[in-house]
């Protein structure tokens, strides 16, 4: 079963770091992009990061540059999204995706 699963999410303070966690199943994780994005309560849903198959290919939303980063262990099949100085706009949904394969997603909280 082809599956994407998100973990790590939580309630932090603001400026306060968390990481969240994608590990995939049931395709060949190693050769394939893997997008992050995040939906806030009542707002679209748009892209935080893109990793390509190495942690040579990464590209951030400005919003998030400096702050975020995305990895890859390809040996354990999960990508990671450590976000430190968190703010209180960085609370929403975050999601994995690859292709056209979406996780549950995680809650992430940053209170002031």
């Amino acid at each position: 079963q082809l599956q994407l699963v998100e973990s790590g999410g939580g309630l932090v303070r603001s400026g306060e770091s968390l990481r969240v966690s994608c590990t995939a199943s049931g395709f060949g994780f190693n050769s394939y992009h893997i997008s992050w994005f995040r939906q806030a309560p009542g707002k679209e849903r748009e892209a935080v990061s893109c990793i390509g198959s190495t942690d040579e290919n990464v590209h951030y939303t400005d919003s998030v540059k400096g702050r975020f980063t995305t990895s890859r262990d390809n040996a354990k099949n999960t990508v990671y999204l450590q976000m430190n100085s968190l703010r209180p706009e960085d609370t929403a949904v975050y999601y994995c995706n690859t292709l056209e394969l979406w996780g549950q997603g995680t809650q992430v909280t940053v209170s002031s």
